[in-house]
């Protein structure tokens, strides 16, 4: 099974503009993902739509590729970034791991996890879970719930709390002692299959919710779910780059 790690880089973040570039412990966050990533997987890259991060990549002794500035998602951007790796290189993948890069602290373990479920030839998309904490995480809409059947496949994932508890206080005990799950926005795709999702429309579910994942299993695809012990800590914010820098010690 030969995998490639993608990590698409946007700089125009909305909420914080040239976050990959933002220092984490002295080095820009996209080194630190991809510093990471290669521990798991030696074929990785980054894709940006923006010179700054192709330079900065480059002057840490990372692989980059450029991409088209219009993707409405990081799979698209993952698509077209492979497409431009093999082109470049020569070499051919069975199998796609999309990195988010905006999670400095990724664990090589959690890679090698959801890369582990492309072991099982029946699986064409994979991607990972955590359980839920508490009661404030199961209602936050930022951090999708999803629901997982006897196959360890994906049912749906949802913005609001899945399954919903009727005639049930739900209280931090509560949610402790039932498997709720959290999703964990790391995907592998296996390459033909990838090619088919991003030729997809987007979809009445994909759209309603803001979760692109749900394109795929309204298209009757099948997401196999991994469960990981480790968190993640995603920067979306300086609030969060401040946190992360200030909590956490880099080993």
């Amino acid at each position: 099974m030969k995998i490639l790690a993608l990590i698409p880089a946007r700089y125009g973040s909305s909420r914080f503009p040239g976050k990959p570039l933002a220092l984490v412990h002295g080095k820009p966050m996209i080194q630190r993902v991809y510093e990471q990533t290669v521990k798991a997987f030696p074929n990785a890259c980054v894709a940006t739509d923006d010179e700054r991060i192709y330079n900065a990549v480059k002057e840490f002794g990372g692989r980059v590729v450029m991409t088209s500035t219009s993707h409405n998602s990081g799979t698209d951007r993952c698509y077209e970034a492979l497409k431009n790796y093999c082109k470049e290189s020569g070499e051919v993948f069975d199998a796609v791991i999309n990195v988010q890069g905006d999670e400095p602290y990724i664990r090589p373990e959690q890679l090698q996890q959801l890369g582990e479920c492309f072991n099982d030839p029946s699986v064409e998309l994979a991607t990972l879970v955590k359980r839920v904490k508490d009661k404030d995480e199961l209602l936050n809409p930022n951090s999708p719930k999803v629901i997982v059947d006897k196959n360890n496949d994906a049912i749906y994932f949802s913005r609001t709390p899945i399954p919903f508890s009727r005639d049930v206080e739900v209280t931090d005990e509560y949610v402790r002692e039932k498997p709720f799950f959290r999703h964990i926005g790391l995907y592998g795709y296996r390459v033909d299959t990838l090619g088919k999702i991003c030729a997809m429309p987007q979809s009445f579910l994909e759209l309603t919710e803001k979760l692109e994942q749900l394109r795929w299993i309204e298209n009757g695809l099948k997401i196999r779910v991994a469960e990981t012990e480790y968190e993640t800590h995603a920067v979306d914010t300086l609030k969060d780059l401040d946190y992360i820098n200030s909590k956490f010690d880099w080993e």
